[in-house]
């Protein structure tokens, strides 16, 4: 007997693999959709297609940096230099975090989003890190929010949703009275916002 755990699943990838299952057919039970999903990632993480290297890099927190990306740094009127290699990123023969890169010459604390230049393979100019940290969050926003209105559409049909309620007309208010009353004719006292009898002298 297979026994089963929970894992946890950010809602906006839920919601794509909901909207995909809706677009595409296939099974309609999540959890059977996920295990052919996970099943197919390690086949090709155990038997890559021939000719086609596997993707190697360094994940960054949030950003991916494949092979051969090269990081710069700024440190005392030079540049500093690391690369990518494997799922590792080299500075002078050693593995180095990108917090550690930025701070090998500068010898105090630094932000290395901002203390370092990125330039990928295939990129014409290098990039500051935290740019495209912003422009791959930008990404992914764009996506949640292009996914959504397909995975509520999934996840509640039209045909279940409730009949929307029959706007009620609504009641008119009460007509004004217009006619002059016995104390239309006494002089106006309240000329201000206040009182003059509540003036303390």
């Amino acid at each position: 007997m297979f026994t089963t755990v929970s894992v946890q699943l950010p809602h906006p990838v839920l919601l794509q693999l909901i909207a995909h299952l809706e677009k595409h057919g296939g099974p309609q039970d999540l959890s059977a959709a996920m295990l052919a999903a996970v099943e197919l990632w390690l086949c090709e993480q155990q038997c890559p297609h021939p000719g086609q290297p596997p993707l190697h890099g360094y994940q960054w927190k949030s950003l991916f940096l494949p092979e051969g990306t090269r990081l710069r740094s700024w440190s005392y009127g030079e540049h500093n230099y690391a690369e990518v290699v494997g799922d590792q990123i080299i500075h002078n023969g050693r593995a180095v975090s990108p917090n550690q890169f930025a701070r090998s010459f500068a010898h105090s604390n630094r932000n290395a989003w901002s203390d370092l230049s990125v330039r990928r393979p295939g990129d014409k100019k290098w990039t500051v890190a935290s740019r495209l940290r912003r422009e791959f969050a930008a990404e992914q926003r764009r996506a949640e929010l292009a996914a959504a209105p397909l995975a509520v559409a999934a996840v509640a049909p039209a045909a279940a949703l409730p009949p929307a309620p029959a706007s009620e007309p609504s009641e008119l208010p009460a007509p004004r009275r217009v006619e002059a009353g016995p104390e239309w004719s006494l002089p106006e006292r309240r000329k201000y916002r206040f009182r003059m009898e509540d003036i303390a002298y």
